[in-house]
């Protein structure tokens, strides 16, 4: 391993904010100080006010850092969090590039891009169908002016591959903001297999609360849901209405929870539901850039979803199921197999998606660490 390195990680919004991409960045910060030695500084698109987040500096807005001369030279790489909608209301943020190619020419190091979108797509009625064609070529000019780029599944990097075909692209799911904690196959035994968990930001727990209110009562009486913990995102009246009258079901609403004690509660239940997709025809490995997937994943509760969907696997490493349920038919564990298909989930996600995993695979793509460190 190197000396020390100061990176300079480009975020939408601060860390802290209840934004997925800034807790994922922090997460990332706080694996390259403490596993690796190296230092991050943020920097917000977005105007911040506040500076310091858990003794991480950051520095805001964007546009006037990249014009810093002095400023600018001071970090040895550049990762940059790409969401499009993150850095323009419209998903057309053309003012990051001019921005990136100027950081990029002033650090002494690499510029890595991880890709957590690539573009929007939508019918013909919304405006990303007539901005896909932007949106295509800004993320097509971002991974050519990258050294390197990350994304979160397979299917994503062969759409990345065919915008550009010379990238140098790693695959890297998305970890969980909600803990990573040791497990054993005991304690998935042990769980109640009635105990159920919706988690995410809260358009996603919106909707997946609303499904799971319709499609519940189809749930066999082996694993039907009795009790219902609602994890994270904001305050919602919208989702409080919807569980003050769920029959059968017990429910719990923790809006703004604290990671520590979400990853209790997750570490006793058995079921996940998740209603990720906006349309059924998209790839079903696509949830790998789900912090609520990964959330499950890494705490053995088995994800359902509402749509029979396509395998999802990582270096020919495949995962149970999917597992889904819907109005005409499903697909769950049998009954005896319950834990062992929680401890598959488990054991996928320690050496596939774990934020170890992807801080040695950050810090190879940085030349920070030897390939066969990262191994």
């Amino acid at each position: 391993m190197n000396n020390s390195s100061s990176i300079l990680q480009i975020v939408p919004r601060p860390p802290g904010t209840q934004d997925g991409v800034g807790d994922y960045a922090l997460a990332v910060a706080r694996k390259l100080r403490d596993s690796y030695s190296s230092q991050t500084t943020f920097v917000a698109n977005e105007s911040a006010s506040e500076n310091i987040v858990e003794d991480f500096k950051v520095l805001s807005p964007l546009a006037s850092v990249a014009h810093d001369d002095f400023r600018a030279a001071e970090f040895q790489h550049v990762i940059l969090h790409y969401v499009n909608y993150g850095y323009h209301k419209r998903g057309i943020p053309f003012r990051l590039l001019p921005l990136l190619r100027q950081l990029r020419k002033r650090c002494r190091g690499h510029l890595l891009t991880i890709f957590h979108e690539l573009y929007a797509s939508g019918p013909p009625w919304k405006s990303e169908f007539w901005l896909r064609p932007l949106q295509i070529r800004i993320a097509r000019s971002i991974s050519r002016v990258s050294d390197v780029c990350i994304v979160s599944s397979e299917t994503m990097r062969a759409q990345l591959k065919m915008l550009t075909p010379r990238a140098n692209i790693r695959v890297h799911p998305v970890v969980s903001n909600f803990g990573e904690p040791p497990l054993s196959t005991d304690e998935f035994v042990r769980r109640s297999p009635h105990r159920w968990v919706i988690c995410g930001g809260t358009i996603l727990i919106e909707r997946s609360l609303r499904s799971f209110r319709e499609i519940c009562n189809r749930i066999p009486e082996a694993f039907s849901p009795q009790e219902l913990f609602v994890l994270g995102g904001k305050e919602n009246p919208a989702i409080r209405t919807l569980l003050a009258d769920f029959p059968g079901v017990r429910p719990e609403y923790h809006p703004q929870i604290e990671a520590t004690e979400a990853s209790r509660v997750l570490s006793s239940c058995s079921f996940a539901w998740l209603d990720y997709f906006h349309r059924t025809n998209v790839p079903t490995d696509a949830v790998l850039k789900s912090g609520a997937f990964a959330a499950a994943c890494a705490h053995g509760v088995i994800p359902i979803l509402p749509n029979r969907g396509s395998a999802i696997s990582l270096e020919d490493d495949r995962l149970p199921g999917p597992f889904f349920v819907d109005f005409s038919s499903l697909e769950l564990p049998a009954i005896n197999d319950r834990a062992g298909a929680a401890a598959e989930f488990s054991n996928w996600y320690t050496p596939k998606a774990s934020s170890d995993h992807l801080a040695r695979g950050v810090c190879n793509a940085l030349g920070l660490i030897a390939t066969e460190q990262t191994r």
